[in-house]
């Protein structure tokens, strides 16, 4: 049985369309019936994250421990952010649908992970919030030829009706890719590198930060702190999925 997203009708001109471009699964990319499906073996590979979880960072739970329940990492250092929500666990087909959205130019998938993400922040968007993308730098912004957390926001704001906030922040330091760094060296890789460019957006604004993937935390705690200095009145933060060590699981 394969898992729909917003299939749209296989008539007319999408029909043509289908035949010349085929259906491809955003996981694997075999041939599949419908636009922005899943394949059988894709979509058994996709680990959302839903209830028992974190109040304060979201991160899954393995039973649940009662309402407003916060793991152990946000009881002794409580994150400057309000809440924290992914939409899956960065594993298997959740971290191939990214790496083929960051890496292989397939753009159009930021509709099936937005999608994905409104299920996963309904709870972070009811207050007409301002999304704020993670901004990339410059260079690595035109190597790629976009920002994957502004595409996601603007599908996101797009679905909502909200407003985005695309130059609010702004890198200003490139920083080698923080893959296989610690906690402590992440959260020193990302010291000092962002900017707040229009702080007039976010004066008493309640700003949902939307970026891909949520590892260490590090990143979000590092805008958090620069949106709230610049008088933002909260931050909540939005990915399409986070990372999640059995070490950090509660058990």
């Amino acid at each position: 049985m394969l898992a729909t997203a917003l299939a749209l009708p296989r008539t007319g001109l999408r029909a043509l369309v289908d035949l010349v471009l085929p259906a491809r699964c955003p996981g694997c990319g075999c041939i599949v019936p419908g636009d922005l499906q899943y394949c059988a073996p894709c979509w058994d590979g996709l680990r959302f994250i839903t209830a028992p979880l974190c109040d304060c960072c979201g991160l899954p739970f393995e039973f649940d421990l009662g309402p407003a329940a916060r793991c152990g990492a946000c009881l002794a250092t409580p994150p400057k952010f309000t809440k924290a929500r992914a939409a899956m666990v960065y594993a298997d087909t959740g971290r191939a649908v990214l790496l083929n959205f960051k890496n292989r130019d397939r753009e159009h998938l930021a509709r099936v992970m937005a999608a994905a993400m409104l299920r996963a922040g309904v709870d972070l968007l009811d207050d007409n919030p301002l999304l704020v993308p993670v901004p990339l730098h410059r260079w690595r912004l035109l190597r790629r030829g976009f920002n994957q957390s502004a595409l996601l926001a603007a599908r996101i704001a797009q679905a909502r009706g909200l407003d985005v906030a695309v130059d609010a922040l702004v890198r200003v330091r490139a920083t080698p890719r923080s893959r296989g760094m610690s906690r402590s060296r992440r959260a020193a890789n990302v010291r000092g590198v962002f900017k707040v460019a229009r702080p007039e957006m976010l004066r008493g604004r309640n700003i949902v930060l939307i970026d891909d993937v949520m590892t260490t935390g590090a990143t979000a705690e590092a805008c958090t702190r620069l949106l709230l200095r610049k008088g933002a009145r909260r931050v909540h933060i939005l990915t399409w999925a986070r990372v999640v060590r059995d070490a950090d699981r509660v058990t």
